[in-house]
């Protein structure tokens, strides 16, 4: 974009200068109150933005295209251009523009890109989601190992895994990173498992990946001598950490964000769930993509935004960890048991600020006062609440939490004492240091407040003596204080004897304006007050942010051991509520839950005032250590996917750290999950919905071990009938006898059930429903035994199709279910006339349904018009109808 013409502006020849070296994003450069884009800058962001696209002078004999944004609002622009795919460099005018003049008329003022937005780097809480982490994540592989790492910003969290090519899905899957950090040559796989992920790729050379390098960085970044107190790390897991300290330094302009050492998690410690499941199960999004549906939304009762965090964390990653597992438990049973204590304390977390948001910011140089009031406030109700908790007898986890949040309480009174309650948002407004904390302040306040006192005095001292009552004292940035009159006073103002003490200034449109002698010595006075307690605020407030960062690490702890409290006792809060109870969880392959409920499908038939949920039992063990399978038939709407999607989400909500919907539950640790439950094309990648179920189902039958719970949902119903038969009946065949796993098969092909019958590890099982009048009413009760039949014709009336369809389709039913007798159903159906309906004027209406002396008698009742007593006797009348022949019945 550089330019050789001679003609080109000073400012825009900076401008040029600055975007070469940011040619990847679009570059914010301020001007004055506004971030200014043009070229191409401008043409993109107008169109994203929905702002006018103005010009600016000329560039090779073009206009050149302009937009702006306010410095003032930028955060929302900012968003909506990160939310649309865009990167953004942010250049800062570096010096005062009356600085710039001392070198020249035509010099520029000097500007600089301070910060690199992307979508992995935003640490503002306009651009963040306060419940949900904001991960940026880097993978590398080196020889036959890959690991990967990831950050959050905006927290400090720093993660590192070991993580080979194939499991790089599912953990993206888990974490949800907004952007990855890769080498330049990505192999065309990688770099298709990273786009499914949805994050942004950021390319690096492959000096940013060296680990011996890397390892250097990491050393000087956390100032040891040796990366060994952290942990034992892989020449990979120091190649993926490098090249996110890198892209920081690059992004950031060399100001690293307060990172928390690496902590090394093993890939093994957490359940394994794959893309596919966690969408299928809707852990974190609905199917529609958005947060209410989900069963985060359904459960989350916590009170802080770092407590949904850490629940959206805990559901992504159920853990392994037994003993982990039973503390958590444990601390959850504290907080449904203390109704009381946990009920004052959640109202107290409830004033719990953002700490960990907070402290990022002032790491970063770009907080403000009320990032100190956040750190003060956190830790002084961090203070009172383990105050509150400590008087009890508290779980391992809680106590320990207890211990982290009361590790710093000089740095909460020193805050306490220096901060005024409710600071302004930015520091440029000052007014953030209490009176009494610095005399030196103090004194600099006070002239500046008794000089706008007398300036007051002086207004009213020239409205008496010039005699127009009008006559103002007013300021601006150009002429600073100044007196201001109308027009029409403006002659008096300009003739003797006033003209000899007010001096002309300014003549404007409506008004002239005026000074005095006395009134520019006290403006020197009032401005060089108000400067001087500006400046003494902003040491201050430098002062304060390190003291804050001296203690980076136990604000750290303080703040995760409030979030660890917030989410035991919201998980807590949820039991006693909910009815939910706490679950077995052992080392054994057991499943077993009595009356288990669908967390979100009971919670939504709650809001709805509807029925109740019913609650079905679902025993999957087996006695022995071969596999545990229950094969469920039933008719559609009958509840079967509910029912296999309830029981996965019980057990990942026990090793969670959960209660569970049920009455009881005794659940064998679970090492992976898996869903095959929805039908869903991808056109995108060329993928018929029966391929998408099949490259789900291959991946379940690769991967699944004999720990694993896998729920399939009509396996081969989008392919032809022996196809798709042949398919369900290979699949269960080898979950059974190769898999060995614990799963919930649901289908339509009741062909299936004779491998009931033959093999020990499969027990039959379906849903219940009866038949009134030639109408299917759906009971949603899960039973052993098998279906009879499918009910879709029933199925298909409640859908509304036209009673001539479905009339025709019993026909059709009828001609193919006597088939089964050997004779071969094609020849049925060449037999049978099935576009009769279409070669007629008409479709015959269905006859009308014999009438009956109940169903007189209701068609002659209007219920708003009935009395208490006349519907009572009517009770009565109608049950005589209904059943004649029963004693007591006139």
């Amino acid at each position: 974009m550089a330019s050789n013409e001679t003609s080109v502006t000073p400012m825009m020849a900076q401008f040029l200068e600055i975007k070469d070296g940011h040619p990847g994003a679009l570059l914010f450069y301020r001007m004055g109150d506004f971030y200014e884009m043009f070229f191409d800058d401008a043409v993109a962001a107008a169109e994203a933005l929905d702002i006018s696209l103005t010009k600016r002078g000329k560039h090779q004999g073009r206009d050149i295209p302009m937009c702006g944004v306010p410095v003032h609002s930028a955060e929302g622009y900012l968003l909506t251009l990160i939310r649309k795919g865009f990167r953004v460099a942010v250049c800062e005018q570096m010096e005062d523009p009356a600085e710039a003049k001392k070198r020249g008329s035509k010099s520029v003022v000097r500007r600089e890109v301070v910060r690199l937005v992307t979508p992995g780097t935003l640490t503002e809480d306009g651009l963040l989601e306060a419940r949900r982490h904001n991960y940026l994540a880097a993978y590398a592989e080196i020889r036959d190992g890959g690991a990967l790492a990831w950050v959050d910003i905006s927290t400090g969290a720093f993660n590192v895994a070991a993580c080979p090519r194939v499991r790089l899905g599912p953990e993206l899957a888990r974490l949800s990173p907004r952007e990855m950090v890769v080498q330049q040559e990505l192999p065309d796989e990688l770099a298709e498992i990273i786009r499914e992920g949805g994050a942004a790729l950021s390319p690096l050379g492959a000096a940013s990946f060296d680990s011996a390098g890397g390892e250097k960085r990491l050393c000087a970044a956390f100032e040891v001598g040796t990366l060994d107190a952290f942990g034992t790390f892989t020449r990979a897991e120091i190649s993926a950490m490098a090249a996110i300290l890198d892209y920081l330094e690059i992004t950031q302009k060399g100001k690293l964000p307060l990172l928390r050492p690496p902590v090394r998690e093993g890939i093994e410690g957490a359940v394994q769930i794959d893309a596919a499941t966690r969408r299928n199960l809707e852990l974190t999004r609905s199917l529609s993509g958005r947060r209410e549906g989900s069963l985060l939304a359904a459960i989350d009762r916590t009170v802080t935004a770092p407590g949904g965090r850490l629940l959206e964390r805990r559901i992504t990653g159920p853990s392994r960890d037994l003993p982990l597992i039973h503390a958590r438990h444990d601390a959850v049973a504290f907080g449904a048991a203390q109704e009381t204590l946990c009920g004052r304390t959640r109202e107290m977390l409830r004033r719990v600020p953002d700490m960990d948001r907070a402290l990022s910011r002032i790491g970063l140089e770009r907080g403000g006062p009320r990032d100190l009031a956040a750190i003060r406030d956190g830790l002084g109700q961090g203070a009172r609440i383990a105050g509150t908790l400590g008087e009890a007898d508290l779980p391992e986890i809680l106590a320990g939490a207890v211990r982290d949040i009361a590790a710093i309480p000089e740095l909460g009174a020193a805050l306490d004492a220096a901060l005024v309650a409710e600071p302004p948002l930015l520091l440029r407004d000052g007014g953030f240091i209490a009176p009494g904390h610095d005399a030196e302040l103090d004194a600099a306040r006070k002239l500046r407040d008794e000089g706008r006192g007398v300036i007051a005095a002086m207004q009213a001292e020239f409205a008496q003596e010039t005699g127009i009552a009008a006559l103002k004292v007013k300021h601006n940035n150009v002429l600073g204080y100044f007196i201001e009159v109308t027009a029409t006073h403006a002659q008096k103002m300009l003739s003797p004897p006033l003209s000899e003490r007010f001096i002309h200034r300014q003549t404007t449109a409506n008004a002239v304006r005026f000074t005095t002698v006395a009134l520019s010595e006290i403006e020197t006075r009032i401005h060089n007050a108000g400067g001087r307690a500006l400046e003494l605020e902003r040491a201050l407030f430098a002062r304060l942010c390190g003291a804050v960062l001296d203690a980076a690490g136990p604000i750290g702890l303080a703040a995760a051991a409030l979030a660890e409290i917030d989410l035991a006792l919201a998980l807590g809060d949820l039991a006693r509520a909910d009815d939910w109870t706490r679950p077995t969880v052992d080392e054994g392959r057991g499943f077993d839950v009595v009356k288990g409920r669908h967390p979100v499908v009971e919670q939504a038939l709650r809001r709805a005032g509807g029925s109740a949920f019913v609650a079905n039992d679902c025993a999957l063990s087996d006695g022995h250590e071969g596999a545990a399978l229950w094969l469920i038939t039933g008719p559609n709407m009958a509840g079967k996917s509910t029912f296999l999607r309830q029981n996965a989400l019980i057990a990942l909500l026990a090793q969670a750290g959960a209660f569970v919907p049920a009455q009881s539950a005794s659940i064998g640790l679970v090492s992976q999950l898996f869903s095959r439950v929805g039908a869903a094309d991808d056109l995108a990648r060329g993928r018929s919905t029966f391929m998408v179920e099949m490259v789900e189902t291959a991946a379940i039958l690769n991967q699944a071990d004999d720990r694993a719970l896998v729920i399939l949902d009509e396996i081969g119903r989008g392919t032809a009938t022996y196809d798709g038969l042949s398919i369900a009946w290979a699949t269960l065949e080898h979950l059974h006898d190769v898999n060995r796993c614990r799963a919930l098969f649901a289908t339509h092909y009741h062909e299936l059930t004779r491998l009931g019958e033959r093999l020990d590890g499969i027990t039959n099982a379906t849903v219940t429903v009866k038949e009134w009048n030639g109408e299917v009413i759906f009971m949603h009760e899960v039973c052993i035994g098998c279906a009879d039949r499918s009910y879709g014709v029933q199925v298909a009336r409640l859908a509304g199709l036209p009673e001539a369809v479905l009339k025709r389709a019993r026909v059709v039913l009828d001609a193919l279910e006597q088939g089964d007798d050997g004779t071969r159903r094609e020849t049925l159906i060449d037999d049978l006339p099935l576009f009769s309906a279409a070669r007629t004027a008409a479709a015959p209406a269905a006859p009308a349904p014999a009438g009956s002396p109940l169903d007189a008698r209701l068609a002659q009742v209007s219920p708003d018009r009935l009395t208490p007593l006349e519907a009572l006797s009517l009770l009565y009348e109608l049950k005589s109808l209904a059943h004649p022949s029963e004693p007591g019945s006139n």
